[in-house]
């Protein structure tokens, strides 16, 4: 499903196209004969200001003309290049910051149409560890964002805030077991959930080394988890087409843990880097509407890992 934005600007685009291929290819060369018309009937008494208002193009089509080269850039880019996105919530802490605007790579994982997503050019594969953006499975208007963990075939364990993963067995090939992924304590303390320290860790996810973040006090939601068909209640097996994504914020994410897996086809693209950081914190009592930032936090401002 695309969004209003995406089609709009398909509409527009369209219509602007239209609009200048005609003007090249019929209406100037309408004006052209006109001018030429006149210079005939004219002979030496030729009115110059006259044939300059023969020959002038439309207001409408003057500025459609000037317009369309533009919408159209920016629809190639955003379309198959890169997209703008803001992090509106906390759930990708401390990879991602609330104020964080970020890069998304389009290309990434496939190029797609932008009116229905579907993908006609095969350029890679989302892999273990990678931040990606997706249409949210239970409403495809909300677009997400969470790390890739789990990759089609793979099981996949949370139990007693640990990751374990069994990558995919291959037929013919022994089946390896559980791998508890390489976790670091880091720190305690530098950020906090409704007044408690959380413990920051460092993960290795694949080949991606990257930053997590743990309440202590606060017990895994097993209850809530997405029940799969075969498996224990905090097991998943992810199926063909589909992936188990997670928050880095691990007891302030609504993920896979509880939803399910990702198609495919819900993919936008890769986050890559951020490109702009706003600080919006404020002290109490403050009037200045809470959508103005406070400050630019220029040291965030990189690649994601």
């Amino acid at each position: 499903m695309a969004s209003t934005f995406s089609l709009i600007l398909v509409v527009v685009t369209v219509l602007t196209g239209i609009i200048w291929t005609l003007d090249k290819l019929v209406w100037s060369k309408q004006r052209a004969a006109k001018v030429a018309a006149a210079r005939v009937n004219a002979g030496a008494a030729v009115d110059e200001k006259t044939l300059a208002k023969v020959a002038q193009t439309p207001v409408w089509i003057e500025q459609t003309g000037g317009v369309f080269p533009v919408i159209a850039l920016v629809l190639i880019l955003r379309s198959f290049i890169y997209e703008p996105f803001q992090i509106p919530s906390g759930s990708m802490m401390p990879t991602l910051l609330v104020g964080d605007f970020i890069l998304v790579e389009k290309f990434a994982y496939g190029l797609r149409d932008p009116v229905t997503n579907t993908k006609f050019l095969e350029t890679g594969e989302p892999e273990r560890g990678d931040v990606v953006v997706f249409k949210y499975p239970l409403d495809p208007r909300v677009d997400y964002i969470k790390r890739v963990v789990g990759l089609p075939g793979d099981r996949v364990i949370y139990r007693n805030k640990e990751l374990l993963i069994r990558p995919r067995c291959v037929e013919g090939q022994e089946c390896g077991g559980f791998k508890k992924l390489d976790v670091t304590f880091e720190q305690r303390g530098e950020f906090s959930q409704m007044g408690i320290p959380l413990d920051r860790y460092t993960e290795q996810l694949g080949e991606v080394k990257h930053e997590t973040l743990r309440n202590p006090l606060m017990p895994d939601l097993v209850d809530r988890y997405y029940r799969q068909s075969g498996t224990y209640q905090d097991e998943w097996v992810v199926p063909e087409g589909h992936y188990f994504v997670m928050g880095d914020n691990r007891d302030n994410s609504t993920d896979s843990r509880f939803w399910g897996f990702v198609p495919e086809q819900n993919l936008v693209g890769k986050a890559v880097a951020i490109w702009i950081s706003f600080e919006f914190e404020r002290e109490e009592g403050s009037v200045l509407p809470g959508w103005i930032p406070t400050g630019v936090r220029f040291n965030r401002i990189g690649a994601i890992k």
